[in-house]
């Protein structure tokens, strides 16, 4: 492994550990040469996934794209870069278990979206309107809407449920 600052090719390894859910292997390496400390990841190689694009054409799944896309739409949210990571690795953990060998980028895309909804809303509609290559403003304003209206049953279903345990709750001994 070379030294990402004097480019020296001895290193030891200072620390090994399981990442990304046991998928990968996480190593804290020191540079013999100068001393600089570095993580290294170790993964298993996968065949090759293709993503068949909307144009026709095909291209190797780089999870680096999916990252930046999803990095890009994050820009000035209170996400942090764990939490990005963590979607990645969902969404690739998705796509990777449910495809062959081709996967539309349609189904990336949608993945992607499901994940960032819950994480960030702005983030997502950012996100969806690049995707979805919004024109319109009413396409953004039925985005929003969708959110809202999801919000409101989410909020009334919580409503719910707490109602549900104070009736439960409250012994019922007349």
């Amino acid at each position: 492994m070379r030294c990402t600052r004097c480019d020296s090719g001895s290193s030891k390894v200072v620390d090994t550990r399981s990442a990304r859910g046991g998928r990968a292997v996480r190593r804290r390496r020191e540079c013999l040469g100068c001393g600089e400390r570095f993580t290294t990841y170790e993964h298993i190689e996968k065949r090759p996934l293709q993503v068949a694009k909307r144009d026709g054409s095909a291209e190797v799944f780089r999870r680096d794209k999916v990252r930046a896309g999803i990095a890009a739409a994050c820009t000035k949210r209170p996400v942090s870069p764990a939490e990005i990571e963590a979607l990645v690795d969902r969404v690739e953990d998705r796509v990777t278990q449910s495809a062959g060998v081709e996967i539309p980028s349609s189904v990336i895309g949608e993945a992607v979206m499901e994940e960032l909804k819950p994480l960030d809303r702005v983030a997502y509609i950012r996100y969806a309107s690049v995707y979805r290559n919004f024109q319109r403003i009413d396409e953004f304003q039925e985005a929003v809407d969708e959110l809202i209206v999801r919000e409101q049953r989410e909020a009334r279903a919580r409503a719910q449920r707490e109602f549900a345990l104070e009736e439960g709750g409250s012994g019922g001994g007349d």
